[in-house]
């Protein structure tokens, strides 16, 4: 009877400890169901948010549009009307750590010239909300290697916008290296780009990150990498430029010879002047053709077996944040994570640095 009286106080005096503890909002937050779908705020309100990102929201199954941050007001009205955002929903520049406090809100997806990317990423990452950024990942290594830390530090997952990997033809022609359908990878040649008449943009800047190399080139580079199924080890590049006038701070064409461990090699283009989007593969007993590569709206190939790469893709854009979101809501890891945006810039980086050299760079 004294063990069971005793048994009695202890099970009673942990019931009222456990009330007094635990309130009634941690009770109710404890057994509140997962959010169907995450709450997405757009940072910068250029074309890539205004046209594409935006629109394409709209069309995903676990992600809705819920907040802005903008520095120019004239564009909040616009998108408040378009898309019924409330006034508690919409940030600058000066009250983005406020976001912390919004449960509405669970990624923060930065669309900024790559120069800022690094910053409101990392900002982001330090109030608690998952990081959406997009390609390129940043300028450097180190502001890379900053913002892996800084989701890291505070337990929140980064992803780059790198759409085409989530793209289910782009995915075949990887399987068809990672499964060697016709061998060994021997040759790649790989482009993108296109002829752009702006003459006073970011792109042309080279403080805001600007460039052919880290916006076109990255497409180009991964389709070598995504294609041999490998890291390149050494390069050796050349930039040019058909208008000084407008590109005197950073190239408008650069091109760019790979080296892979298998002894793979890769001949790469990308420009601002020239319109060019193509992936050939040279196999030891075959060949697969991508063109488009890296389209917005689904990619089509070859291969000399004759089968055909054609999966339907309305838009790329959709695919990618609802993949990111499942992952975020899932807990599992992400398709293309920060690890891989800093892939891409450790070559960037030595493509840049066999330019001023004028010789090959290993990586």
């Amino acid at each position: 009877m004294n063990i069971e009286r005793r048994d009695f106080i202890r099970k009673a005096s942990l019931a009222v400890a456990s009330s007094a503890v635990f309130s009634p909002n941690v009770l109710l937050s404890a057994t509140r169901q997962q959010k169907e779908k995450l709450g997405i705020a757009l940072v910068g309100l250029g074309y890539y948010n205004t046209d594409i990102l935006a629109p394409a929201l709209q069309k995903t199954k676990h992600c809705e549009l819920k907040a802005i941050v903008t520095g120019t007001p004239s564009k909040i009205p616009i998108w408040q009307e378009k898309y019924g955002i409330p006034d508690k929903n919409v940030y600058n520049y000066q009250t983005y750590e406020k976001m912390a406090n919004n449960p509405d809100i669970d990624v923060i997806y930065v669309v900024l010239p790559p120069s800022m990317h690094a910053e409101y990423s990392i900002r982001a990452a330090n109030i608690g909300k998952h990081v959406w950024c997009e390609k390129p990942m940043a300028p450097s290594v180190k502001e890379c290697e900053n913002m892996i830390n800084a989701a890291k530090k505070n337990k929140v997952k980064l992803a780059i916008g790198y759409r085409c990997q989530h793209d289910p033809n782009i995915q075949a022609y990887m399987q068809v290296g990672r499964e060697k359908r016709f061998g060994k990878v021997k040759m790649v040649s790989s482009a993108a780009g296109y002829f752009d008449g702006r003459t006073d943009h970011w792109k042309q800047s080279r403080a805001m990150g600007g460039g052919c190399m880290g916006d076109m080139g990255v497409y180009a580079l991964q389709g070598a990498r995504l294609a041999t199924g490998e890291e390149p080890i050494s390069v050796i590049a050349q930039a040019s430029t058909t208008r000084p006038e407008i590109y005197h701070e950073v190239e408008e064409t650069m091109m760019f010879q790979l080296e892979f461990p298998s002894g793979a090699r890769a001949a790469c283009q990308t420009s601002f002047g020239i319109r060019m989007n193509h992936l050939m593969v040279n196999y030891e007993k075959g060949s697969l053709k991508m063109e488009p590569q890296s389209g917005y709206s689904g990619n089509k190939g070859m291969m000399s077996d004759g089968t055909e790469i054609n999966f339907p893709v309305e838009t790329q854009q959709p695919i990618q944040m609802d993949d990111d979101a499942l992952a975020i809501m899932n807990n599992k890891d992400m398709l293309v994570p920060g690890e891989e945006g800093l892939r891409d810039i450790t070559v960037v980086e030595a493509i840049y640095k066999s330019v001023e050299t004028g010789g090959e760079v290993k990586i």
